[in-house]
């Protein structure tokens, strides 16, 4: 998968800034994450945020939802990369 940088997939998380509904948080990743979640919105032709904001809705769909980082890393083992999931 292209990276935007030369980091390892397995380097420390990454802290990064996503608006949700308006609301700005914030989300530690590990760049394999990162890289995912970019591969995904560029697969689907939407903006990370647009897919964090999909993936932040279905956590809260669920009956125990996790944390949002717990949610997204989540998704990207759900039929092995987010670039797989449906839209």
């Amino acid at each position: 998968m292209p990276r935007a940088d030369d980091e390892p997939d397995y380097a420390p998380p990454r802290k990064r800034s996503v608006l949700i509904a308006g609301h700005q948080t914030s989300i530690s990743l590990e760049p394999m994450f990162w890289n995912a979640l970019e591969a995904a919105a560029g697969e689907r032709g939407c903006p990370v945020n647009a897919l964090v904001a999909e993936i932040d809705a279905a956590r809260l769909d669920s009956r125990d939802p996790p944390n949002l980082t717990s949610a997204v890393a989540g998704a990207y083992w759900y039929g092995g990369e987010l670039a797989s999931h449906p839209k």
